[in-house]
């Protein structure tokens, strides 16, 4: 199974390298193609079995899977690119360009007015964890069938964890995931601050924050647990962990997370 993606940037070549870290592809079967040599070459550094190509569609017709990984600007532009050489019984289309429905891509992909036949499609959201095999990827689709829902999310899966939903959920959820992932690194980022300031080195204060910030992850994972069920077993009356709680609350911090979550909907 071969797969093509086309743009090598932060998410196409995320994608890339988790594909490439990953037990589904073999390096030599992902093939990555941008307008610009130098992401290229820093893929190829990474990964010399992966073959790269500067702006040529001609062998996108070998590929099982295409990834459009550029701007959602230019996703229509592409498809006029390649829709020609696709061959639409066979081939899966996968979008990763938010904000880019399916209802866009299928109109962009119509050949005319007589001809009304689509390639399988999906609209994803993965986030950058993806190049470490960390994602938490959102799928949705039109006009695929089981098997090949099943084949999407066993991909995605193999790069952290996939979740198939009706897209008119991708933009409320894109913000708990792909937004959110900068959420959690804003954290650390500040609470770095705090240790700072508390006598922390950075790098000591980043490598407990993140230790911290996982296991707490891990833990509802496991448990199933309410996160609020969880705070309670560190929140002991008079203890320093309900001042600071306090003292968060008092700042607006759950108003602030809830208002920049919906300002990303």
């Amino acid at each position: 199974m071969k797969i093509t993606i086309i743009g090598g940037g932060n998410m196409g070549g995320a994608i890339a390298r988790g594909l490439a870290s990953g037990s589904i592809f073999k390096e030599s079967d992902i093939s990555v193609i941008d307008v610009s040599n130098p992401p290229l070459e820093r893929l190829k550094h990474d990964f010399p079995g992966i073959k790269t190509v500067t702006s040529n569609y001609d062998e996108i017709h070998l590929a099982d899977i295409v990834v459009l990984a550029v701007k959602p600007w230019l996703i229509e532009d592409v498809i006029l690119d390649i829709k020609f050489k696709l061959d639409y019984e066979k081939q899966i289309l996968i979008s990763i360009a938010s904000g880019v429905t399916l209802e866009n891509m299928e109109k962009s992909l119509n050949k005319s007015s007589d001809d009304f036949s689509l390639p399988a499609l999906f609209r994803i959201i993965p986030n950058t964890a993806v190049s470490i095999g960390e994602s938490m990827t959102l799928v949705a689709t039109d006009n695929a069938s089981d098997e090949q829902k099943y084949l999407v999310l066993k991909i995605f899966n193999d790069l952290g964890k996939s979740v198939l939903i009706d897209e008119e959920k991708i933009s409320a959820c894109t913000a708990l995931t792909s937004c959110g992932i900068a959420f959690f690194f804003r954290y650390i980022r500040a609470a770095m601050l705090a240790g700072t300031e508390m006598g922390i080195y950075p790098k000591d204060s980043r490598e407990m924050l993140a230790y911290t910030m996982k296991g707490a992850a891990n833990l509802l994972l496991a448990t199933g647990a309410n996160p609020e069920d969880e705070i309670d077993k560190v929140t002991t009356p008079g203890g320093v962990t309900i001042k600071g709680l306090n003292e968060l609350e008092a700042n607006g911090f759950s108003n602030a997370v809830i208002k920049a979550l919906k300002a990303c909907k």
